[in-house]
């Protein structure tokens, strides 16, 4: 990344840093009766000018789409002003990739086009002109059509490895992983092309990745080979740990591999598998925010701007769960226990 675009990128990244919603913001937004007075406070913060065209009557998906739009013009600008950075330009697809989760899963379901319509934002694909890919998804008539039209994009061969393990174990999330996989895959070959400064947030992300994987598909029982499938090798001490805890008796032997790590903080308590997944998935997720957070330590490195990048993507996503929170009715102290904030 060319000097000083790094320092314009930098220095962006400090002041949006500077602009970070906290804690305090969050628990006041998420005390709103109702979704008329979370509009009222949401356009008292800096995230004001970004629901101003949302139309009553109000709705939770309304707000997040208003949201993930402006989210999605934050991270294009930032990439704009960093110049050629393959690693921002990674993280960008994950607006894409959560577009073609949505629309896999919603063909799987058998929903309508207009059904899955209401949780897409084409924002991010009309910044970098590329809305045809996702279009032509959303209207394919089911599951083998939509996978089809997307065989001829990079990520064509994992998208059909999804449908047919989808196909075999009938669980859903398998799209969500190999949809993870494809972001990971292009992360790696980013990181190869040297931004250092990064790579331990991005080391983390890809380690995230992998360890879930591993856990997941032991939960969805999916034999060695399936699971060494999802995996996305780094380092030789990553392979020989995961070759551990796939071939280990139990999730809770899986996950007691961590121990001699440095994720070993991290290794959950409980007994219940599916509980014990979703803490884990919970404490790496704060572990990723926090080392966010520790990214702006060095002055103009590539890390201060995908630490922002992963921050405003937090922030965003806490304002949807206090937007659907709110529509439901959920208990104050529930909704703010479930956000990624910083640890005190």
């Amino acid at each position: 990344m060319g000097g000083s675009k790094n320092v314009y990128a930098s220095v962006k990244s400090y002041s949006k840093r500077g602009k970070l919603l906290k804690k305090a913001d969050f628990q006041t937004l998420a005390e709103s009766r109702d979704l008329d007075e979370l509009m009222t406070r949401i356009k008292n913060t800096v995230y004001g000018e970004a629901v101003s065209e949302v139309e009553k009557p109000y709705t939770s998906l309304g707000i997040e789409s208003a949201l993930k739009s402006h989210l999605a013009e934050i991270h294009y600008s930032i990439a704009k002003t960093a110049g050629e950075s393959r690693i921002l330009d990674a993280y960008y697809l994950k607006f894409i990739i959560s577009n073609l989760k949505q629309i896999l899963k919603g063909k799987v379901l058998g929903k309508s086009q207009e059904e899955i319509e209401t949780h897409i934002n084409l924002r991010a694909e009309e910044l970098i002109k590329q809305r045809d890919i996702v279009v032509k998804a959303l209207v394919a008539k089911d599951l083998e059509e939509t996978v089809a039209s997307l065989s001829q994009v990079e990520f064509g061969e994992e998208i059909a490895k999804a449908a047919a393990l989808y196909a075999d174990k009938k669980n859903i999330q398998i799209f969500d992983t190999y949809f993870d996989k494809i972001l990971y895959l292009r992360l790696v070959k980013a990181l190869k092309s040297g931004d250092i400064d990064a790579s331990r947030l991005i080391g983390m992300d890809i380690d995230f990745y992998n360890i879930l994987s591993v856990i997941r598909g032991k939960f969805w029982g999916l034999d060695e080979q399936q699971i060494q499938d999802l995996i996305i090798i780094q380092s030789p001490t990553a392979k020989e740990l995961l070759a551990r805890m796939i071939s280990s008796e139990s999730i809770r032997d899986a996950f007691s591999e961590l121990v001699n790590t440095k994720y070993k903080d991290l290794v959950p308590q409980n007994e219940n598998e599916l509980d014990a997944i979703s803490e884990f998935e919970r404490s790496f997720e704060l572990a990723i925010y926090q080392a966010s957070l520790n990214s702006f330590t060095k002055m103009f490195s590539l890390a201060t701007t995908v630490g922002i990048t992963k921050l405003t993507a937090f922030e965003v996503r806490n304002l949807a769960a206090i937007a659907y929170a709110v529509e439901q009715k959920i208990p104050t102290e529930t909704t703010m226990s479930k956000l990624i904030l910083e640890t005190e």
